[in-house]
């Protein structure tokens, strides 16, 4: 496998062999062009380089290789939706960042501008959902607004899909969208070394800190957005059992968007790197939450959560029980244990990464894999 620097590939060209982005997963196919938009996202996502055992030209020619229809088209059709979900992905994450800035600055957010975007998030979610997530656990927080923007634009991908499993209706998926995105919108009014700090708070800056939910509140309902959205703001951060923040609600006092947050917010943080922690592999994120230790959060909506990702969620590297290496690549919507995987040890007849479905009676998934390393410390690792 060979690698090209970003920056030397022209636009425009065609490699005579897939593309890759990581250990197995493929960008483009031999009939795709690598656009300027696709270039520009890689670099927004800080690659440098990607990965093939082709090499660039100008114009597209059949390879040598002999390839089944299906199996081209299969290539060609995830290629497209992975370099479609991550342009998508970049030009939500500027609209995000642009929504932060402007708060900050004391700029109006329009509502309406919000809720088009959101209906546009909505819709790529019904087409490019697995793609997505899979593009948005390479996303790293950079500079002064992209830790709120990144966590924000996350878990408003998260909430949607926990609420599309929901069966809300098209509206109140906006609702909850627009709700996801800016439920954290009151930390740009708070001191910037609280916000980005990489240590432990003192008691008068955390208590600031805990502020925020009530800002945002404030700053939402003088910019007239709907209440349904504003409360979800201010409860975000309450839970289940009445030990949340900022007024202790528990159970139906507590919104379904705020409910909903609380969830795909939590996950998005334990699985998230930070100033004063490393990310944890989303399994880990998974199981964290499936323990819901003292019933902090909605266990409807924690089921929702782990049968929209599974428990070794999209992007997910693992160990299989025949010792073959592999990447969750999506769901199985019938059991959230046994998702669908592409073998990265295994090709098929065409040179492609094998795809199976994992089964309890067949090949199953043995153990996440964390940058390469079997976890062999976490007890529920293993599927029995």
């Amino acid at each position: 496998m060979n690698f090209f620097p970003i920056n030397d590939i022209p636009v425009n060209y065609f490699f005579s062999e897939p593309i890759y982005v990581d250990d197995g997963f493929i960008l483009t196919s031999q009939e795709m062009p690598f656009t300027l938009e696709l270039k520009n996202a890689l670099k927004e996502w800080n690659f440098d380089k990607v990965r093939s055992e082709g090499q660039p030209q100008e114009n597209h020619h059949n390879g040598t290789k002999a390839q089944s229809k299906k199996a081209g088209l299969l290539s060609l059709n995830d290629g497209t939706k992975l370099a479609d979900a991550m342009v998508f992905y970049a030009d939500f994450q500027r609209f995000a960042e642009d929504i932060f800035t402007r708060a900050a600055s004391n700029g109006r957010i329009s509502y309406e501008i919000v809720a088009e975007k959101i209906r546009d998030v909505c819709e790529e979610i019904k087409v490019n959902r697995r793609f997505l997530l899979q593009v948005q656990k390479d996303i790293k927080a950079e500079g002064n607004y992209d830790f709120l923007a990144v966590h924000s634009v996350k878990s408003t991908i998260i909430s949607i899909i926990i609420g599309s499993y929901l069966k809300l209706p098209a509206h109140r998926l906006i609702e909850l969208g627009i709700a996801a995105l800016l439920h954290e919108i009151g930390m740009v009014k708070l001191p910037p070394h609280i916000v980005q700090s990489g240590s432990e708070l003192s008691t008068k800056d955390r208590n600031m800190l805990m502020l925020h939910p009530t800002i945002g509140f404030e700053l939402l309902k003088s910019l007239d957005f709907p209440m349904v959205i504003n409360a979800a703001a201010l409860e975000h951060h309450e839970r289940e059992n009445g030990s949340g923040y900022p007024h202790k609600l528990s159970g139906d006092k507590i919104g379904l968007y705020g409910k909903i947050i609380a969830v795909a917010c939590s996950y998005e943080a334990i699985t998230a790197k930070r100033p004063h922690k490393d990310a944890r592999g989303g399994h880990e994120g998974i199981t964290d939450l499936l323990r819901n230790e003292g019933k902090r959060y909605n266990e409807s909506i924690i089921r929702a959560l782990v049968f929209s990702l599974s428990i070794y969620p999209i992007g997910q590297f693992v160990l299989l029980s025949n010792g073959s290496r592999a990447q969750v690549v999506d769901v199985n919507p019938a059991d959230p244990r046994f998702p669908i995987v592409q073998v990265l040890d295994e090709k098929n007849l065409d040179g492609q990464n094998k795809i199976i479905e994992t089964n309890p009676a067949g090949i199953y998934i043995r153990t996440p894999l964390a940058n390469g390393v079997v976890d062999v410390s976490d007890p529920a690792s293993s599927v029995q």
